[in-house]
């Protein structure tokens, strides 16, 4: 598995804990920043603030229903803005609406996936979705590396 940055955008601290104990069953060369809301995504991913040396991420995972700013309102601005159109984002919601994924897919998410119920199916999900990232994807360059950590 390649060095990497993931933003994860996330309110739920429940969730959080699960994808940290996710990012721990994988090897080792994942660098997790965590943001509460989509304002906060916003100021990390354009280094603005408290985020100013921040790395920018490889790949974001993003909560749909984030507080401030939800995940299309996100998506909107970064595919709005050139230097974030190459950078994967992949929505996560307990919601499996067809309306819903076909709107993010409409923003600009590169993944949508459901948050399952299940404990173990959570984990799991989350497992596989930073494995794909992280090991077989191919993802644009990232900016030179910063200071760490945010």
């Amino acid at each position: 598995m390649r060095s990497m940055h993931l933003l994860l955008v996330e309110d739920n601290d429940a969730d959080v804990l699960l994808i940290q104990e996710a990012l721990a069953g994988l090897q080792e060369g994942v660098t997790l920043h965590i943001v509460h809301d989509g304002e906060e995504a916003l100021a990390f991913l354009r280094r603005l603030g408290p985020f100013a040396d921040c790395p920018r991420p490889h790949f974001v995972l993003l909560d749909a229903n984030t507080p401030k700013k939800n995940a299309l309102e996100v998506l909107g601005e970064l595919r709005a803005e050139p230097s974030f159109q190459g950078l994967p984002v992949v929505v996560f919601s307990t919601s499996a609406s067809p309306r819903d994924v076909m709107r993010c897919y409409e923003a600009g998410a590169n993944a949508y996936i459901t948050k399952p119920l299940n404990l173990d199916e959570f984990l799991s999900a989350i497992e596989n979705t930073l494995r794909f990232w992280a090991s077989t994807a191919l993802l644009p360059q990232s900016a030179p590396e910063l200071p760490e950590p945010c």
